[in-house]
């Protein structure tokens, strides 16, 4: 909810929040899955485990492998030209 509350503060009404998860998925598949472990990706969008087994005995959050991957979406999104960042289909 955070993210709308910001998207209602700058009067941009006509973005959904899903679609920046959306895109980042992409970006994440696409441009950078080889650089980044997915274990990594997933917390990033804080999904929980499906393995409740695994669930409980992964404690950690990972925040220190997550900040290098944050920095790269942030550089992805400063860039403007998103098909810079993006292999070729």
């Amino acid at each position: 909810m955070s993210l709308t509350a910001v998207l209602r503060r700058i009067g941009r009404s006509d973005i959904m929040v899903r679609g920046f998860r959306s895109i980042f998925r992409d970006w994440y598949a696409e441009a950078v899955g080889n650089t980044f472990a997915r274990e990594v990706f997933e917390h990033a969008l804080a999904h929980s485990l499906p393995n409740k087994v695994e669930a409980a005995y992964r404690r950690g959050d990972l925040f220190d492998k997550r900040v290098p991957l944050m920095h790269a979406w942030a550089d992805y999104c400063a860039a403007g030209d998103a098909s810079a960042h993006m292999p070729d289909r």
